[in-house]
Protein backbone atom coordinates (compact mmCIF):
# COMPACT_ATOMS: atom_id res chain seq x y z
CA UNK A 1 0.00 0.00 0.00
CA UNK A 2 1.53 3.40 -1.23
CA UNK A 3 1.60 6.43 1.83
CA UNK A 4 -1.32 7.63 0.43
CA UNK A 5 -3.77 4.87 0.63
CA UNK A 6 -1.67 4.19 3.85
CA UNK A 7 -3.30 7.23 5.33
CA UNK A 8 -6.42 7.30 4.44
CA UNK A 9 -6.61 3.36 5.49
CA UNK A 10 -4.70 4.74 8.94
CA UNK A 11 -7.80 7.27 9.38
CA UNK A 12 -10.21 5.16 8.41
CA UNK A 13 -8.99 2.93 11.21
CA UNK A 14 -8.94 5.00 13.43
CA UNK A 15 -12.72 5.85 13.14
CA UNK A 16 -13.88 2.60 13.52
CA UNK A 17 -11.99 1.82 16.59
CA UNK A 18 -11.75 5.23 18.69
CA UNK A 19 -14.75 6.73 17.18
CA UNK A 20 -15.02 9.94 15.07
CA UNK A 21 -16.43 13.10 15.87
CA UNK A 22 -20.14 14.29 14.13
CA UNK A 23 -17.96 16.37 11.34
CA UNK A 24 -15.59 13.58 10.54
CA UNK A 25 -18.49 11.26 9.89
CA UNK A 26 -19.58 14.05 7.93
CA UNK A 27 -16.74 14.47 5.56
CA UNK A 28 -16.12 10.67 5.10
CA UNK A 29 -19.83 10.25 4.30
CA UNK A 30 -18.98 12.63 1.39
CA UNK A 31 -15.72 11.05 0.47
CA UNK A 32 -17.15 7.68 0.05
CA UNK A 33 -20.39 8.49 -1.87
CA UNK A 34 -17.71 8.79 -4.63
CA UNK A 35 -17.72 5.26 -5.38
CA UNK A 36 -20.07 3.60 -6.47
CA UNK A 37 -22.57 2.17 -4.07
CA UNK A 38 -21.59 -1.01 -3.55
CA UNK A 39 -18.13 -0.55 -3.46
CA UNK A 40 -18.77 2.05 -0.66
CA UNK A 41 -21.08 -0.49 1.33
CA UNK A 42 -17.79 -3.11 1.38
CA UNK A 43 -15.65 -0.07 2.88
CA UNK A 44 -18.21 0.95 5.16
CA UNK A 45 -18.41 -2.47 6.31
CA UNK A 46 -14.87 -3.62 6.35
CA UNK A 47 -13.48 -1.01 8.47
CA UNK A 48 -16.98 -1.14 10.54
CA UNK A 49 -18.01 3.07 9.78
CA UNK A 50 -21.07 4.53 10.87
CA UNK A 51 -21.84 1.95 13.92
CA UNK A 52 -22.70 -0.60 11.88
CA UNK A 53 -20.99 -4.43 12.55
CA UNK A 54 -17.10 -4.81 10.91
CA UNK A 55 -17.46 -7.69 8.68
CA UNK A 56 -14.73 -10.05 7.50
CA UNK A 57 -13.60 -10.33 3.82
CA UNK A 58 -15.40 -13.66 3.71
CA UNK A 59 -18.50 -12.05 4.27
CA UNK A 60 -18.20 -8.85 2.45
CA UNK A 61 -17.54 -11.55 -0.48
CA UNK A 62 -20.34 -13.58 0.30
CA UNK A 63 -22.66 -10.47 -0.09
CA UNK A 64 -21.00 -9.69 -3.40
CA UNK A 65 -21.30 -12.71 -4.75
CA UNK A 66 -17.34 -13.00 -5.25
CA UNK A 67 -14.24 -13.91 -4.59
CA UNK A 68 -12.44 -12.70 -0.98
CA UNK A 69 -9.61 -12.15 -3.38
CA UNK A 70 -11.69 -9.99 -5.57
CA UNK A 71 -13.30 -8.31 -2.66
CA UNK A 72 -9.98 -7.33 -1.41
CA UNK A 73 -8.65 -6.34 -4.40
CA UNK A 74 -11.95 -3.99 -5.02
CA UNK A 75 -11.58 -2.35 -1.71
CA UNK A 76 -7.62 -1.47 -2.07
CA UNK A 77 -8.09 0.19 -5.59
CA UNK A 78 -11.28 1.60 -3.58
CA UNK A 79 -9.39 3.31 -0.73
CA UNK A 80 -6.59 4.19 -3.72
CA UNK A 81 -8.86 6.34 -5.75
CA UNK A 82 -10.04 8.10 -2.80
CA UNK A 83 -6.95 8.36 -1.90
CA UNK A 84 -5.70 10.80 -4.49
CA UNK A 85 -8.99 12.87 -4.55
CA UNK A 86 -9.12 16.57 -3.34
CA UNK A 87 -11.53 15.72 -1.06
CA UNK A 88 -9.15 13.68 0.82
CA UNK A 89 -6.34 15.78 1.00
CA UNK A 90 -8.66 18.32 2.98
CA UNK A 91 -9.38 16.04 5.57
CA UNK A 92 -6.24 14.98 5.83
CA UNK A 93 -4.60 18.54 6.14
CA UNK A 94 -7.02 19.09 8.77
CA UNK A 95 -6.28 16.08 10.95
Amino acid sequence: MDELSNSLHKYLVMMAYEGATHEQEHQMEHLLALLDPQDEQAIVSYYGLFDEPRLSLGEIAAKRKEQVEQTLATIDKCIRKLAVTPEWQLIKEKQ
